[in-house]
C-alpha cells in the first residue's frame, strides 16, 4: 500500500513530538566534532507547503506547529526545535514545515552523511528535488527497513536511525521492533528512534513486550495522547521508543511534555516518560 500521504498531516502534534525529539537528539549529536550517520527509513517528501490542498484539508498544523511558534512561554528545550521552524519561514505566517530530512538537514555538517529511504512515487521525486545542492546525502526509492540493516554499522560507529512508518499496515508495528532490534545486534551504541500512533492500544503494548523480550537495552518510551484510549477510528495519541537517548532526554521531556499538554492537549490528555528497559 502506497496512498499514505505525510502532506496531510504535517505539522500535527504528533510532529511536534516527534521532530522536537529529533531536534534535540541531532543537536546532541554535533557536540562532538566526529562525524556521523543519520538513517530514516521513511522520509516522506522532505518539505511540506501549509498552504497547499494536502494541508489545508485536514488543518491538523493549526492544533500543532501553529499554536506554539510563537510563543514566548515554551520552555527552554523546545528552543532548538521553535528557532528551526522560524528559521525556514521568513515571515510571520507559517508557510512551510520540515519532514525528517528538513529537521536533519539543518544539523548535518560536512563531516556528517545522511541516507534517506522512501518508496511512494511522487514523495520520492519531492525528496530528490529537496536534496539537491545537499552534500553527502543518499537518497534511495526502495524499502527502509531493509536499507538500514543494510548500512549498519556505520563506519564512523556514530548514527542516529529514525524509524517513522506509516501504518498503513498492522504489520508495521511489529516489523520496526524487529527491525531495531536486529540493528542492535549489529550496532549496539547507535541512537534509535521508532515512531507510533496510539490508535490501538494492544499493538503498542505487544511492541513493549518485544523490546523487554529481546536484548535491547535502555529503552526510553514517550507518549502523548490528547484523548483516553479508543476503539474508534482515529489517532488518540502518538509515542516514541528512543534507544540509547542523550542522557539529559528524558529531563527534557518531562519540560516538554506538560507544556505541549497545557498548549495542545485538554484535561483529558496525558503524557509519560518511561524508562522501559535499563541501561
Amino acid at each position: 500500500m502506497l496512498s499514505y500521504r505525510h502532506a496531510f498531516h504535517a505539522g500535527n502534534f504528533a510532529d511536534v513530538l516527534k521532530h522536537s525529539v529529533l531536534t534535540l537528539v541531532l543537536d546532541y549529536m554535533t557536540r562532538k566534532e566526529k562525524g556521523f550517520c543519520y538513517l530514516d527509513s521513511h522520509s516522506g517528501a522532505g518539505m511540506y507547503q501549509l498552504g497547499d490542498e494536502y494541508a489545508q484539508k485536514t488543518g491538523e498544523y493549526k492544533n500543532g506547529i501553529e499554536k506554539i511558534i510563537q510563543d514566548k512561554s515554551a520552555p527552554e528545550s523546545l528552543e532548538p526545535y521553535l528557532s528551526l521552524i522560524n528559521s525556514l519561514n521568513l515571515s510571520d505566517e507559517l508557510e512551510v514545515y520540515p519532514g525528517s530530512p528538513g529537521i536533519a538537514k539543518a544539523f548535518m555538517r560536512r563531516q556528517d552523511s545522511t541516507h534517506l529511504f522512501e518508496l511512494h512515487p511522487t514523495d520520492i521525486q519531492h525528496l530528490e528535488d529537496f536534496c539537491q545542492r545537499w552534500r553527502k546525502v543518499f537518497v534511495k526509492q526502495s524499502d527502509g527497513y531493509q536499507g538500514v540493516l543494510g548500512l549498519l554499522p556505520p563506519p564512523s560507529r556514530r548514527g542516529v536511525v529514525l524509524i517513522d512508518p506509516p501504518y498503513e499496515l498492522k504489520e508495521d508495528y511489529q516489523k520496526a521492533v524487529k527491525t531495531i532490534i536486529k540493528a542492535y545486534t549489529k550496532f549496539a551504541t547507535g541512537t534509535y528512534i521508532i515512531w507510533y500512533p496510539v490508535v490501538k492500544r494492544h499493538f503498542i503494548e505487544q511492541m513493549e513486550k518485544d523490546f523487554t523480550n529481546s536484548n535491547v537495552k535502555n529503552v526510553l518510551q514517550v507518549e502523548f495522547c490528547l484523548e483516553a484510549d479508543s476503539e474508534e477510528y482515529g489517532m488518540t495519541g502518538t509515542g516514541l521508543f528512543i534507544i540509547n537517548p542523550p542522557w539529559h532526554l528524558a529531563e527534557q521531556l518531562k519540560e516538554i511534555l506538560p507544556y505541549l499538554k497545557t498548549k495542545l492537549g485538554s484535561q483529558q490528555s496525558t503524557y509519560q516518560v518511561t524508562q522501559l528497559v535499563a541501561e
